[in-house]
């Protein structure tokens, strides 16, 4: 018998035909349609401000640390050693470096700071980037952003907290806000026999003295959801004897002692892992009345309008890290005699996916615009109310198919874990179901039409800029017009509705801004009756050469 050869000379292992890492790379110099869209929304600082953390966010380390977030998922801390009720919530340091990346560059507090002068578009061309290596933050950043108009209504917590929000300074501590260096906000709303439909919860609220606007409430009640667990101060709605009121509730009460905030478990949920959402319990909480008694939905819609635009962002986001990694995967991958990029399906497929990201981002930027110029301009305003219920819809409709394909692009080695696409695929229904599901926002969208003609006259003034430069297109929007002239079971046909209304306006500004052959394209495959319904049915070559080199060279 041969003796046996060692293990060493019996190795077959060699690697070839793998694309190497992705390396560091400019998230936002790389985008062409962000680029653009930024430039064509926006004052000129804003590119650069993006151009920054593009850098950051497409490095090594920052991807690195979003799946270290995800390996690591928070764990609730109820008790201290001592048996004390403490219900804190303990992270992995990846996520804390993530949070103060994001604070750092000012992703929550760059709206404010710079309203009507570019700060809401860079707001949301930060949360498209800052999605991409990590979905978890978002949602404590988004929140933190978005409690500042609802704050305003009563001015002196405005005063008090809004400092505290807008600072630059990331501060993970449980203690009370006046100690801390910046806060974080969350949301707590739904309850369990509710959700979507608040006027329904039984929290209550019981004022500790006088009432009204700005007065001390001790509120009792359980919440079903709340947001971000782990913030320092919450917004929320009980019950009062005038209706459903809006509160802030802080973590510690006035005198220093903890708030009654009992966290009574954290969601085991099918993504966003790396954040925690938790099922928490008011019992005799300190809360401070927000706006009107009675008036609770209406001051915290506020919030939720804001919220909403990032829920319609971070799809976007997410689908444009897909197309990075089916891009680079195809560019350095063989099959058949040649990298799969050159292969003409492979190729319609990939330019398909790219058209879809750049369709998505030049609508989400055109909303944040309409955010922007909402303060001072009541056609932006009632555009904005209308838009961001459609945009929500749609870019989220769109997501999980879309990273599923690009999944398929990679083959086995997109579906294990070591890829980010199994998690972004986790992550893709979550903003769709968030702040309201596509009924909801269907509904909304019909809402805003019967409540304020303004909004659809503005929808459909925007959408005219486009009128005669494409036949698909202006069918489209004579479709869409049938569409609204018919009354009958308005509710049963929302989604055709909302959907036409999303196509038709992604498919006026790319007749408008992009290249005559991106533009045909999205008409062609979207908007035409002959158009297909899965991707890489594009109608032309051309279309996906002039597609692929704007996506980039990842």
């Amino acid at each position: 018998m041969q003796p046996r050869q060692p293990l060493t000379q019996l190795a077959t292992h060699e690697v070839f035909n793998q694309p190497p890492p992705l390396g560091d790379y400019n998230a936002f110099d790389t985008d062409i349609p962000l680029r653009e869209a930024v430039a064509r929304e926006a004052p000129a600082w804003v590119s650069e401000y993006c151009r920054r953390f593009g850098a950051v966010v497409g490095s090594e380390r920052v991807q690195e640390l979003g799946f270290q977030a995800n390996r690591h998922p928070p764990e609730l801390r109820a008790f201290d050693r001592y048996g004390r009720r403490i219900d804190e919530v303990e992270f992995h340091p990846a996520y804390h470096e993530l949070m103060a990346l994001a604070i750092e560059h000012d992703c929550h507090g760059i709206a404010w700071r710079l309203q009507g002068e570019g700060g809401a578009v860079a707001h949301v061309a930060l949360m498209y980037l800052l999605t991409q290596p990590e979905q978890g933050v978002c949602c404590p950043i988004t929140m933190t952003h978005a409690v500042v108009p609802a704050l305003r209504h009563q001015p002196e917590l405005a005063l008090e907290w809004e400092p505290r929000v807008l600072s630059r300074h990331y501060d993970p501590r449980c203690i009370p806000a006046a100690e801390k260096a910046g806060v974080t906000f969350g949301m707590a709303m739904t309850e369990k026999q509710g959700g979507s439909d608040v006027r329904a919860n039984t929290t209550t609220a019981m004022p500790l003295g006088q009432p009204g606007p700005g007065q001390a409430y001790e509120i009792t009640g359980h919440k079903w959801f709340c947001s971000a667990p782990m913030s320092d101060a919450f917004l929320t709605l009980a019950r009062t004897p005038e209706g459903l009121s809006c509160f802030l509730v802080p973590r510690w009460r006035p005198d220093g002692s903890r708030n009654p905030f009992f966290i009574q478990r954290l969601k085991d949920k099918l993504g966003n892992r790396s954040n925690a959402s938790a099922e928490i319990e008011y019992a005799g909480t300190y809360g401070v009345m927000v706006g009107e008694p009675g008036r609770g939905v209406p001051t915290i819609i506020e919030m939720v309008h804001q919220t909403r635009l990032d829920a319609a962002t971070a799809p976007v986001g997410m689908m444009r890290q897909a197309l990075v990694q089916a891009l680079h995967h195809c560019r350095h991958r063989q099959a058949f005699g040649k990298p799969l990029i050159e292969q003409p399906l492979m190729r319609n497929v990939l330019a398909d996916l790219a058209l879809e990201v750049e369709a998505g981002t030049a609508l989400v930027m055109r909303v944040a615009r309409a955010f922007d110029e909402s303060h001072r301009n009541p056609t932006a305003r009632a555009f904005a109310r209308i838009a961001t219920a459609v945009t929500k819809f749609w870019t989220n409709k769109r997501a999980p198919e879309f990273i599923y394909e690009a999944m398929e692009c990679l083959g086995g080695a997109g579906y294990i874990e070591e890829s980010i696409l199994p998690r972004l695929f986790r992550e893709s229904p979550l903003n769709s179901i968030w702040e309201g599901s596509g009924n909801v926002m269907c509904l909304d969208v019909l809402r805003a039409i019967q409540r304020d003609p303004l909004t659809l006259e503005c929808f459909l003034t925007e959408l005219a800029q486009a009128r005669g430069a494409n036949r698909d297109l202006d069918a489209a929007m004579e479709r869409l017009q049938r569409e609204l002239r018919t009354a009958e079971q308005a509710e049963l046909r929302a989604r055709r509705l909302v959907e036409l209304m999303a196509l038709t306006l992604q498919g006026s500004l790319l007749v408008r801004h992009a290249p005559p052959e991106v533009a045909d394209a999205f008409c062609a495959s979207r908007l035409a009756a002959e158009g297909w319904h899965v991707y890489g049915a594009l109608p032309s070559a051309t279309a996906a050469d002039a597609l692929l080199e704007r996506a980039g060279q990842i």
